[in-house]
């Protein structure tokens, strides 16, 4: 009787090693398979800090315009007839590449928030803003320009398109103070008639200070 049971116990003991043994290897090799992406994806989001911490999200809708970076000289042209300085809050509606902000941070020491619907343009920005060493002084949103509230500002700029700044154009009224100044690459505001209009290199900048009362036209 005792020699029946340590047999059993012989043959239960090789049996179970043997399953285990037949079990371990194609477990092993499924799990290596997946657990391989995984861990590549692990090393990336530790080399690339904006993968565990993102900065954007899902694009809520189309943009309303295509987005073309407004050239160099222009956005120095805008700058300057704004008269843009360190004590100002620049908000630049459509941002893209964010160049507008970034060279109003880097050339005088301004702040400023650019506004953009689209994640790849604020990718692009705030790398660009890294090159520029302007982190400190500017800021890029994900955002409907329509839903950004802008009673910070003291200077907007756009590069829109005439039915957009038709559009914006009430709530520009609204929400800056008198005295904002604001740019607009290439197109106007419609009856709202600017102060200054520049040529610059064959491109239209114009330029707009809100007035203390709106005009009863424009309301």
């Amino acid at each position: 009787m005792e020699f029946k049971k340590i047999l059993f116990l012989l043959v239960t003991s090789v049996s179970i090693t043997s399953l285990g043994i037949a079990g371990c290897t194609p477990q092993q090799d499924l799990e290596a398979g997946t657990q391989q992406p995984s861990t590549l994806t692990g090393q990336t989001e530790t080399e690339t800090p904006a993968a565990t911490t993102p900065t954007t999200q899902v694009q809520e809708r189309p943009g309303d315009v295509p987005y073309v970076p407004t050239p160099q000289p222009v956005v120095d042209a805008m700058l300057q007839v704004a008269k843009v300085g360190k004590n100002d809050v620049l908000y630049d509606l459509g941002s893209g590449d964010g160049r507008i902000v970034n060279t109003a941070a880097q050339k005088f020491g301004t702040r400023g928030i650019g506004i953009d619907i689209d994640p790849d343009r604020i990718k692009e920005a705030n790398a660009n803003a890294q090159k520029a060493g302007v982190t400190d002084r500017v800021k890029f949103v994900q955002q409907d320009l329509f839903n950004t509230d802008l009673s910070q500002a003291t200077v907007v700029t756009l590069y829109l398109l005439p039915e957009i700044n038709a559009k914006l154009r009430p709530k520009l009224f609204k929400e800056l103070k008198p005295g904002t100044r604001i740019v607009s690459h290439a197109f106007d505001m419609g009856d709202w008639k600017p102060q200054q209009t520049l040529n610059i290199e064959g491109k239209t900048v114009y330029y707009w200070v809100v007035p203390e009362q709106v005009p009863a036209n424009l309301r």
